[in-house]
């Protein structure tokens, strides 16, 4: 992928060879759903400086679900265990039925079980805890290219 920055040097996360998409916005819109704050903070900076439009954070797998109908993202970026009784895949599926749009897990839970309850959300892909901010760009310029590409 050749990623390209404007004059003002911001990079743009949707340049490559092929024909642009007219489906997603020219910054992919992001919800990022994580319960510890720190890491909340470190993903929306690193993904706002890789040319990103972050819509929010939340930290609940209910406020996952009322921020996902209100600021309809292009995709979530969804953590596992969140706070209070639901998990992350629980806010991740209501979330596919009622609206379609998919997560990128990213967590320290991506064992076989996990994947298993998460299969009927179409995730966009797992990101291991703990990863970097390459990691983190590079997964999330994924799911848009997943996002850009027909769906069988």
């Amino acid at each position: 992928m050749i990623v390209a920055a404007d004059p003002a040097g911001n990079l743009d996360p949707l340049s490559s060879d092929a024909p642009e998409s007219t489906a997603l916005a020219a910054q992919p819109r992001i919800l990022v759903v994580e319960d510890e704050y720190l890491v909340a903070m470190m993903v929306e900076n690193d993904l706002d400086e890789a040319g990103f439009n972050i819509v929010g954070i939340a930290n609940s797998a209910d406020r996952a679900v009322a921020m996902a109908l209100t600021e309809e993202p292009d995709f979530i970026i969804m953590d596992i265990r969140l706070i209070g009784e639901r998990d992350g895949i629980e806010a991740a599926l209501e979330i596919f039925a009622k609206t379609a749009i998919r997560c990128l897990f990213a967590t320290a839970h991506g064992d076989v079980q996990s994947k298993t309850r998460a299969a009927a959300a179409s995730p966009l892909g797992w990101l291991q805890k703990p990863y970097g901010r390459a990691a983190l760009v590079a997964a999330a310029r994924q799911a848009v290219e997943q996002l850009k590409a027909p769906r069988a």
